[in-house]
């Protein structure tokens, strides 16, 4: 079985055409016989989307070398630290 789309692809410059005339979308789908929930919607979005390329991914963390671990683990003690003679004085603890 063939995909539904398919058929609305071959028709794209055709589609285009009509959409630059001022012709709206539901009045094309009518002349072209397409049916379906928004045919011509869905392909100009693919479209779209085909053109903006690959998306961004977002790969690997950078690699943190032991001093930054001992840095980050000696300002979160001092942090906690903080925090409980915070709650300390403010009767919480």
């Amino acid at each position: 079985m063939s995909r539904g789309y398919q058929k609305v692809k071959e028709l794209l410059p055709v589609i285009e055409k009509m959409i630059k005339k001022g012709i709206s979308q539901r009045e094309i789908e009518a002349e072209l016989g397409l049916t379906g929930d928004r045919p011509i919607h869905n392909l100009l979005k693919r479209e779209r989307k085909q053109l903006q390329g690959v998306p961004k991914q977002r790969g690997r963390k950078p690699v943190v070398s032991l001093s930054d671990y001992k840095y980050e683990n000696k300002r979160l003690k001092m942090e906690n630290e903080l925090l409980r003679d915070f709650l300390h004085l403010a009767g919480r603890k």
